[in-house]
């Protein structure tokens, strides 16, 4: 088969993948480190202030009727009992590590799709059981890290039917989708469960006539890649058929952060001391990946209330994005990043409830760059080729004290305490921060933090 997935499709597969979700994996992780909280409805929450979330829940919070995303408040009305811890992401990344390890000992894992979501490729010679395979890896989970941390299983042709599979017998599941069984098995999944369904793919298998899962399984390739508007569309139709398919490589397009402000942090000394962390642990990654950004782009959003009884979302946005000359030093970065906050300054009226800051247009840091501005601006503080090389230098330098002494040994400028902590360590489907990511000393395992509010 091409790449391109225009050919011929090739032949079934067989049960070559086996995927697993891990069941509330912050709040289980809480339960493993903290063998007290086992048994009990426990909730995770990402700042110990009101008005915020659950980003978790454990599977007796879930089975007693805490609704997903529960606020504070909602979580303690349906369970006054329950326990509200707020998240540790450096302990969490610690204990993804292990996982991997165990699991790997069973069955070598394929692709890490997120933090409790991954994939192992199924050698022939081990599909005819797929259950015994299955628990094995069930097994030595428990032996390794106890009770308390499940994972449910998908054994299926491709990885999207694995992993619909896996989602199918929640919490603690397995579920087999046999060649040829798909139809039977899963018809009566909603279409916006499905993975690779978006809003505008839903949208318009709407427009079209396709409402449920039978009618989505029964068009054919070519009105599926028009549909979709590119091979991606004949893509989704292998993996929904059980054929082979290959997907390109994706590349990193951008490095960014942001952050929830409690209402103290929303005024404009706060937010530029927050926007300026934000952008140093982004240029952190930038360096990193040896990158430098072309653009830089700064974000707010506000004008939503949460109370109660009510509810409403941010509904005003600002967001300005500026090109500059190839750059991945903090000095550099900085002076462009004060040139947006008095952008900001200006243009915004009102009360930013979340800032972030992003870089991007990447290129390689290595690549020859002309600097259409060099010896038009101060070359001391960043500005021009010699300026920027001087910062890229002084860069290196903190990076490389951050590296053998600590996140807190080095930087540019004061470190400022940000709500929530874990700057740079937000832990996103996709993306598994690196622990030289966290800005903070790594807790101990059972430190858990039982939120106040």
């Amino acid at each position: 088969m091409s790449a391109s997935g225009d050919s011929q499709q090739g032949l079934p597969l067989g049960l070559e993948h086996l995927y697993l979700d891990f069941d509330g994996f912050f709040a289980s992780a809480e339960q493993t480190f903290n063998p007290g909280l086992r048994g009990k409805p426990v909730g995770v929450v990402p700042l110990d202030v009101p008005g915020t979330g659950c980003i978790a829940l454990s599977r007796e919070a879930k089975a007693l009727g805490v609704p997903s995303g529960a606020s504070i408040a909602d979580a303690r009305a349906a369970r006054p009992d329950i326990v509200l811890v707020v998240a540790r992401p450096d302990a969490y990344v610690r204990l993804h590590h292990r996982i991997l390890a165990v699991i790997d000992d069973v069955l070598p894992i394929g692709k890490v799709r997120s933090i409790d979501e991954m994939m192992c490729p199924v050698p022939p010679e081990r599909q005819d059981d797929p259950a015994r395979l299955a628990h094995a890896i069930k097994r030595a989970l428990a032996r390794e890290f106890g009770p308390a941390l499940t994972c449910s299983i998908g054994v299926a042709q491709t990885e999207l039917l694995a992993k619909i599979a896996a989602e199918r017998d929640k919490p603690d599941g397995f579920t087999v989708l046999p060649p040829g069984r798909a139809l039977a098995t899963i018809a009566d999944i909603e279409l916006t469960k499905v993975p690779g369904i978006s809003k505008g793919i839903s949208a318009r298998l709407e427009k079209a006539g396709i409402a449920d899962f039978s009618a989505l399984y029964a068009m054919d390739r070519k009105h599926m890649r028009a549909l979709w508007g590119s091979i991606e569309g004949e893509r989704f139709w292998n993996a929904l058929h059980g054929y082979p398919y290959e997907r390109p490589a994706t590349t990193k397009r951008m490095f960014g952060h942001s952050r929830m402000l409690p209402p103290d942090w929303r005024t404009p000394e706060m937010i530029a001391q927050c926007a300026r962390q934000l952008l140093m642990s982004a240029a952190r990654r930038l360096r990193r990946s040896d990158l430098a950004a072309t653009r830089i782009t700064m974000s707010a959003r506000g004008g939503g209330y949460r109370n109660g009884v009510q509810y409403r979302t941010d509904n005003r946005r600002w967001s300005r994005e500026l090109a500059i000359a190839p750059a991945r030093d903090d000095l550099t970065l900085q002076r462009e990043l004060r040139r947006l906050l008095a952008i900001f300054g200006e243009e915004v009226r009102f009360k930013p409830r979340s800032i972030s800051v992003t870089l991007h247009g990447l290129v390689d840091a290595d690549a020859p760059q002309g600097d259409l501005f060099a010896g038009l601006e101060e070359t001391g503080t960043g500005g021009g080729t010699p300026g920027r090389r001087r910062g890229e230098k002084l860069s290196a330098v903190l990076d490389s004290l951050r590296e053998r002494h600590g996140a807190a040994a080095a930087s540019l400028g004061p470190v400022v305490s940000v709500p929530g902590g874990y700057l740079g360590g937000k832990i996103a489907f996709g993306r598994i921060p690196e622990l030289s990511d966290f800005t903070e000393c790594a807790t101990e395992d059972g430190d858990t933090h039982f939120a106040t509010v």
